[in-house]
């Protein structure tokens, strides 16, 4: 499972009335293609993830004493679909935002990838509208080498291109490096993660972990919980104009991964306010080869 985009949500929807550009009409996201490939090998940990999709309910938990944020809302499905060669994930989520003043907006983000189970290539397709027209759009594809290095090719907003430090992980690989990380009893991953939701490449990323729990309590409610499981907190950071060392996170998401990528238990944190995440539905979808 990927949440990181939903930080480019919040502060978009927080720089809203500032934007000068002109707003352009809604439209659905464009579609995101599987790149072509045979079936390659597969990342180790690949396949153990479930194709799924969930729906969470999402509530304001607390905003910041200097934050102009009175109350928050919103809902947000993600899915993930095995496509034999690699997985199409798909995230859109909904927020409704009430500032002191009791002024209301309302932000839409879907998120599209396909990423390969060798963890070479990842399409990528963000679109976010606010009050019903578009107010960003990313397009583009990153592929990686084996040592993690590699290139970002943009298509929108404009056509660029920028590089990948080695060590880069795309959101697949990022979620299943973080669960082996858990099982073997480590406390600590940090690693520059890509997942196209910014045009700036590939984003340092900290994910914290607190501790897997091998033989958790059954869940008759959503069966695809009945798995192990590892509370942990990811922190994501933006590239520093002087090009020193990040402080401060962008944004952060508390959750628990179960040994199958599935997550609940969230809390997603944008600086100026808190929101809880529970999860509402979850089935299992037919995937593989």
């Amino acid at each position: 499972m990927r949440l990181r985009h939903v930080s480019m949500l919040g502060l978009a929807l927080l720089a809203a009335p500032a934007a000068a550009q002109a707003p352009q009409p809604a439209v659905p996201p464009a579609p995101v293609p599987p790149v072509a490939a045979s079936v390659p090998n597969q990342i180790p940990g690949a396949a153990a993830m479930a194709s799924h999709r969930a729906a969470y309910r999402l509530t304001l938990d607390r905003a910041r004493d200097n934050s102009d944020v009175a109350q928050a809302q919103g809902a947000m499905m993600f899915e993930v679909l095995d496509a034999c060669e690699g997985w199409t994930t798909r995230q859109r989520l909904t927020l409704q935002i009430t500032d002191r003043d009791g002024q209301q907006a309302e932000t839409v983000s879907d998120y599209n990838t396909f990423e390969s189970k060798d963890g070479r290539r990842l399409r990528f397709s963000m679109t976010q509208s606010s009050g019903g027209a578009v107010s960003q759009r990313i397009l583009g594809e990153a592929t990686r080498e084996a040592d993690g290095s590699g290139t970002v090719r943009y298509e929108q907003p404009q056509a660029r291109e920028e590089r990948l430090p080695p060590g880069t992980l795309f959101p697949m690989m990022h979620t299943i490096q973080a669960i082996e990380t858990a099982r073997a009893g480590r406390r600590l991953l940090l690693a520059p993660l890509m997942d196209g939701t910014s045009e700036e490449g590939a984003q340092d990323s900290t994910t914290v972990i607190t501790g897997w729990e091998a033989n958790p309590p059954a869940q008759p409610r959503f069966p695809l919980l009945n798995q192990p499981s590892g509370q942990m907190r990811i922190a994501f950071f933006g590239k520093k104009e002087n090009g020193g060392g990040a402080g401060t996170p962008d944004y952060e998401i508390g959750l628990r991964y179960y040994a199958n990528g599935v997550a609940d238990d969230m809390k997603m944190d944008f600086g100026e306010f808190t929101l809880n995440g529970r999860l509402d539905t979850l089935e299992a979808i037919p995937g593989g080869c």
